[in-house]
């Protein structure tokens, strides 16, 4: 912060060596301020070799007002141009070249406190990868506007902080601005996937889906997306290393666990397709998979396809035939499809223009009478006819 700068006296003779100063300002290019023709005198200058101290004074001079009539708001950069999230440099970095790429891993220093100064926890040598998610978006969003060995502070709303749920790691309360003090140490390229260990690929996909996961218990279902699908982008990579069977099967357990994951922050969006994307290549890798089969029923059901959703939720309970979960799903969808089937019955009849279901018992009872007495004339009829013809044989062997 700027500190305000006491008023400076000068003497008559540097008032005249102000007033004759405008020429040597006008040939250094400097600005300088218009006189009024009453403040101008023909008194002679000063001797030459003063003038160039009281230029010195005057320029020091104007600096230091210049900083004393900054408003403090100025030396604030406001990122997102809603007050609520603002950038102040302390120490200046080695220039905008330095600037960090997203995609890039950056090394930090961080000290965490409440608005009212009280410190949170203090951290160094703090490393992520610049818009992954890894981190509070707050960092994620000024981090990118540091100079590398720039040293700032950071004013956040909870909003890009730990929003309304807060956070136990570190204990900051609900709804709490943060004010962020930031020292960026680092900026290195991500590693190449293909270089990587299959042992490194796994524990970098986890620990993205980890962070996944975070998102989803805060409510924040798109940066899930998100994580969950740069942990996808480990697990697919090629790889320039050898990798045993044992390893494979890892990576696809941590690829299985990731899209079912997704699939549940999809559902939370109702991005109903993607979700049924999702769960259809989970399948692919773990035909038997539960919990695929679970959320692709709810999928499933949610788009109206309740024949397919029962089945495929059957298929899920005989794998785990205790799972209360599928129970419930299950049951609540067999007796939504048992009501919808009975009012697209319902619907049908009333297209084709029969009865109300109040008169069908009345119907019913003419129509079955009415059928009850063609049977019983149709049967006598045939008797006479039989017994007819049973009589003309008789004469006929007679005679």
């Amino acid at each position: 912060m700027a500190e305000t700068a006491e008023p400076i006296d000068i003497t008559d003779g540097e008032d005249k060596a102000k007033r004759n100063e405008k020429t040597s300002l006008l040939d250094s290019g400097e600005d300088f301020e218009v006189l009024n023709e009453e403040d101008i005198d023909d008194d002679e200058p000063p001797p030459l070799e003063d003038t160039d101290s009281v230029n010195v004074k005057r320029e020091k001079e104007q600096d230091e007002n210049a900083h004393a009539d900054q408003s403090p708001d100025e030396e604030w950069l406001d990122v997102l141009g809603n007050d609520q999230l603002k950038k102040k440099v302390l120490v200046p970095g080695q220039g905008r070249d330095s600037r960090p790429q997203k995609g890039q891993n950056v090394k930090i220093n961080l000290k965490t406190s409440l608005i009212n100064g009280t410190l949170v926890v203090e951290e160094s040598n703090i490393t992520f990868t610049l818009g992954d998610g890894d981190v509070i978006q707050a960092l994620d969003l000024v981090v990118q506007l540091m100079e590398l060995g720039e040293k700032a502070l950071i004013l956040t709303d909870a909003k890009y902080a730990y929003g309304s749920q807060g956070s136990i790691d570190p204990e900051v309360a609900s709804n709490a601005e943060l004010s962020l003090e930031v020292e960026l140490l680092e900026a290195t390229d991500a590693p190449d996937l293909e270089l990587l260990s299959p042992k490194e690929k796994i524990e970098l996909a986890d620990h993205k889906r980890e962070r996944g996961n975070v998102h989803y218990q805060r409510g924040d279902y798109a940066f899930a997306v998100n994580s969950y699908s740069i942990a996808l982008q480990i697990t697919d990579s090629s790889s320039k290393v050898d990798i045993t069977t044992e390893e494979e099967n890892e990576l696809v357990d941590v690829k299985v666990k990731c899209l079912n994951n997704m699939a549940a922050a999809q559902l939370k969006l109702d991005h109903y397709e993607a979700a049924l994307k999702s769960c259809t290549s989970a399948l692919a890798h773990q035909h038997d998979n539960v919990k695929a089969l679970f959320r692709m029923g709810k999928v499933l059901a949610l788009q109206g396809e309740y024949t397919e959703a029962i089945q495929t939720l059957r298929r899920a309970l005989k794998l785990e035939p205790s799972n209360k979960t599928i129970h419930a799903e299950l049951s609540k969808l067999v007796k939504k499809n048992s009501e919808q089937r009975g009012a697209e019955q319902a619907m049908y009849k009333k297209m084709l223009g029969n009865p109300p279901s109040t008169g069908s018992g009345i119907q019913k009872h003419k129509v079955k009478t009415s059928w009850g007495l063609s049977w019983k004339w149709l049967f006598g009829a045939t008797a006479v006819a039989i017994g007819g013809v049973a009589l003309s044989v008789v004469i006929a062997a007679r005679n």
